[in-house]
């Protein structure tokens, strides 16, 4: 059993660590696209936010942790973490190779679903934890294009007069903070997932009797995180950074404040989201309220294909490990 949990462990801290590498583009493609900040500093600082904002909150990892199914009475509960996490790992390279900017929170929720019913049958699935989840997962994308067109529209109103070099070398400077508060926000709630299915497991084993995060998990799930972000994924950067619509000053500062508020709001309310998703949606918005014929989206389609199938593939892929590993 404890060889299990190890394993367990060790591919948690490989799924974060991806995650973290495979989301990088999400904190600091904006950024790098405007010219705000060089590649490496971006990277630099969007590691240090990445890791501080991990350690703060805990609520969604009780919400990965508990609200899909219950850790505490699952049969193979071990399995079903094994199987999960394989299967959003394999997900995760494979759209991080194609440069496509998929969901590393869909690959993990799909694969701990599809797992939980290939295990144990649909009756096993808490389902409306489940379904709250699938509906932040959904909203929140909406909620950052709308948020996004709006702010973008208001700061047209308020900086049409400028000329374009003063309002470029201003929002430059605002953009650095803007990509800090957003790679905050993004430790707040991806890594939380990574502390959530450790957790999961811990409790499905035996070893812990509270669906509370120990202190180690947090660190551990901070530092990979951390570790992934530092590592960049620039393919997914030039994807999200310069092919959805090309980024001016204000555009960057406008989508790195909408998705991270947005990120920060969903982690609040103790609810895990996408922030491949939300970054993504806000660059839409406020690429649409600049110049709606300018954002490429035969480009937004592809990517919202990725968002569509990555929870069924993951979850079948799951299911199947799930199985085999049982026999």
């Amino acid at each position: 059993m404890s060889g299990i949990i190890l394993l367990i462990v060790v591919l948690a801290v490989v799924f974060d660590y991806s995650n973290g590498f495979h989301d990088t583009a999400n904190a600091i493609a904006t950024t790098v696209s405007t010219r705000a900040l060089s590649p490496r500093r971006a990277v630099v600082l969007a590691g240090a936010l990445n890791f501080i904002g991990a350690l703060v909150f805990t609520g969604v990892a009780k919400t990965i942790g508990g609200n899909i199914a219950d850790p505490f009475t699952l049969q193979h509960g071990m399995v079903i973490v094994l199987a999960a996490l394989i299967a959003a790992i394999v997900w995760n390279l494979l759209t991080w190779y194609f440069g496509i900017p998929s969901s590393s929170s869909h690959a993990l929720i799909g694969g701990l679903s599809g797992a939980v019913v290939g295990a144990a049958g649909f009756r096993a699935l808490h389902w409306m934890g489940f379904l709250s989840i699938i509906e932040a997962l959904v909203l929140s994308p909406i909620a950052a294009i709308l948020v996004g067109y709006i702010l973008m529209t208001l700061l047209k109103w308020g900086f049409g007069s400028t000329s374009p070099h003063k309002a470029n070398r201003v929002f430059r400077t605002l953009q650095i903070f803007s990509a800090a508060f957003q790679a905050f926000s993004h430790g707040t709630n991806d890594a939380q997932k990574t502390m959530g299915i450790i957790t999961f497991a811990l409790v499905a084993g035996g070893f812990q009797s509270e669906l509370e995060v120990p202190l180690w998990v947090k660190v551990l799930s901070a530092f990979a995180m951390a570790a992934g972000t530092a590592s960049g994924g620039w393919r997914i950067i030039k994807t999200v950074g310069s092919k959805i619509i090309k980024l001016e000053p204000i555009n960057g500062f406008a989508s790195d404040l909408t998705s991270a508020t947005v990120i920060l709001t969903a982690t609040l309310c103790k609810q895990p989201v996408s922030t491949t998703h939300v970054i993504s949606s806000a660059i839409m918005g406020t690429g649409a309220a600049k110049r709606f014929r300018q954002v490429n989206w035969g480009m937004a389609i592809r990517i919202v294909i990725a968002w569509l199938i990555t929870i069924p593939a993951t979850g079948a892929l799951a299911a199947l490990l799930a199985r085999i590993l049982i026999l």
